[in-house]
């Protein structure tokens, strides 16, 4: 019997574990859980006043706050029966894309390259790339300011709120970003170019892909669910996922009828590939990127490819914007129920709450991207350890490429540090 254990699983956002254990050249066992202490988001909401909810779960995540502050508002408007205006949901859209933007970049180039340039870190990669490190934080930076622009701050939004805006952003900051992403053309493709060049390792994923879906935009913030072939609407969400909890993990793991799903930048790219900008579905005929793509490695060519669609139609989008004077919507707080869905850069992600008359949160769930892409995950590390026990591998490189296969979904558990402890049996 043979026992492979990863304590600290690498270059991903939080703290995971993988236990398996081989006998006689068979997987008989794939465990993979976070380790992060509970936080207590949920209970943390229960008893607060309604506008605490987006302040609060903001919070939840330093890399996602605006998914998370996005999405809670939706469903605090869904709850009250607010509509928002058009300008609101192009705002809400550029906060999301350019949280995308600082994001993917991030990933690929300090959390997934260095698994294909042999390196231990993007630290160690800057003194021969370090053109390509600074095309990154150029990027990133990017990202950060639209945010900021938009939102108010970096992280943890100011001016997202339910109705509109407290703090409508200036045209000349709009304008600018419109020039700032012409000028980063050559850094975007350039990107992707990279990302393609890498030589990813074969394997296909059994699994559905879950993403928003709408009729003529690429979707970002609002829409119905598309998963296989199927649509339903977001309010019937827990119609058709379902939590529940492993013991060896603090998280719960989620499935579609007893079965993984994918969620993030691949289920969005196979979902959605017809609504893709025009220069992003040139450049996956380029280099030859068919979908559906089912190689979870390939999630990291999926994110190149959002950032050249996420550059084209946020300049399309800036083009034609002009901020007006609006007012925040006047709505009544009353009993209610609201549920929404937002694409965070990893996948989906899911906020409910039910308000009493009082306007107090009685109930509240949250259901994060990584916690219904940790079945799927699973599933794949079992299927690729098996491949390369058949195919004789040595154990340091197993270790290697199931970090490299972890990482490549770009699982956010909250924050690691870069060391790696296995224990071998």
């Amino acid at each position: 019997m043979g026992k492979i254990t990863l304590n600290h699983i690498t270059k991903i956002e939080g703290h995971a574990r993988l236990d398996l254990e081989v006998d006689k050249g068979k997987l008989i066992r794939c465990e993979l859980g976070s380790v992060e202490g509970s936080r207590y988001f949920q209970g943390l909401l229960k008893g607060r006043a309604w506008n605490d909810a987006p302040e609060i779960t903001s919070r939840i995540c330093g890399i996602c706050s605006s998914a998370h502050g996005v999405v809670s508002v939706m469903a605090l408007e869904n709850a009250f029966g607010v509509k928002a205006s058009e300008q609101t949901i192009t705002l809400r859209e550029l906060q999301t894309i350019g949280e995308r933007i600082r994001s993917h970049a991030a990933h690929l180039y300090f959390l997934a390259l260095p698994d294909y340039l042999g390196y231990e870190s993007a630290i160690q990669m800057a003194p021969k790339f370090g053109k390509e490190i600074k095309r990154a934080l150029r990027l990133i930076k990017i990202g950060n300011d639209m945010v900021t622009a938009v939102s108010g701050r970096v992280m943890h939004q100011l001016s997202t709120t339910v109705g509109g805006f407290t703090k409508l952003p200036k045209q000349e900051e709009l304008d600018d970003f419109r020039k700032r992403l012409t000028d980063a053309k050559e850094d975007v493709f350039e990107t992707a170019k990279l990302i393609a060049s890498l030589d990813f390792p074969s394997l296909d994923s059994d699994t559905q892909f879950f993403s928003l879906n709408r009729k003529k935009k690429y979707a970002v913030s609002y829409g119905d669910v598309k998963v296989g072939d199927e649509i339903f609407k977001q309010k019937d969400y827990l119609d058709v996922i379902e939590e529940y909890h492993e013991p060896h993990s603090n998280c719960n793991f989620v499935v579609k009828e007893g079965k993984s799903y994918y969620v993030g930048a691949l289920a969005r790219v196979n979902n959605n590939f017809d609504l893709l900008s025009d220069k992003a579905k040139n450049f996956c005929k380029e280099i030859g990127f068919n979908v559906p793509c089912f190689n979870p490695f390939k999630n990291n060519l999926a994110q190149a490819v959002e950032l050249i669609h996420y550059w084209e139609d946020t300049i399309n989008i800036l083009n034609d914007f002009k901020v007006r004077p609006e007012d925040i919507a006047k709505f009544k707080v009353k009993e209610s129920h609201g549920i929404a869905g937002n694409e965070a850069p990893r996948g989906v992600v899911w906020h409910e709450y039910k308000i009493d008359d009082k306007g107090k949160i009685k109930f509240a769930n949250v259901i994060a991207p990584t916690t219904q892409m940790l079945r799927n995950i699973q599933d794949d590390i079992a299927k690729y350890v098996q491949i390369m026990l058949d195919s004789g591998k040595k154990k340091e490189e197993m270790v290697l490429e199931i970090e490299k296969l972890i990482r490549s979904y770009d699982p956010c558990f909250s924050c690691a540090t870069h060391f790696l402890k296995v224990r071998w049996h």
